[in-house]
């Protein structure tokens, strides 16, 4: 008696076609792009740039490994490296774990 009666209206109809659906996914398409450019490019470039620095190891180079030791290569094997930090002390890491290699002459 109090409340009227609702009625739904009808929706409009849709855009269809392809236009409407390739508008639809350019801006997943643009943020993908942004992504890569942005993040994965440059990610690619350090692990390809990190990858020739370890080949490229020799012995004699001073290093600093990912936890922050310096030392100068002792030795070098396929996937290890003997790093002498200090006159007679020598450890053994991961070829992986050298980050950097120092210039000649900076680990003392």
């Amino acid at each position: 008696m109090f409340i009227s009666t609702a009625f739904a209206q009808t929706a409009a109809p849709a855009a269809q076609g392809p236009e409407s659906s390739l508008m639809g996914m350019l801006p997943l398409v643009l943020m993908f792009v942004v992504l890569y450019f942005v993040m994965i490019r440059p990610q690619m470039k350090r692990q390809k740039e990190h990858k020739a620095m370890i080949e490229a190891l020799a012995k004699g180079d001073d290093v600093v490994t990912s936890g922050g030791l310096l030392g100068k290569v002792a030795k070098l094997d396929e996937n290890f490296v003997n790093l002498e930090v200090a006159s007679g002390v020598e450890i053994k890491v991961q070829r992986s774990a050298v980050v950097q290699v120092l210039p000649k002459g900076s680990v003392k």
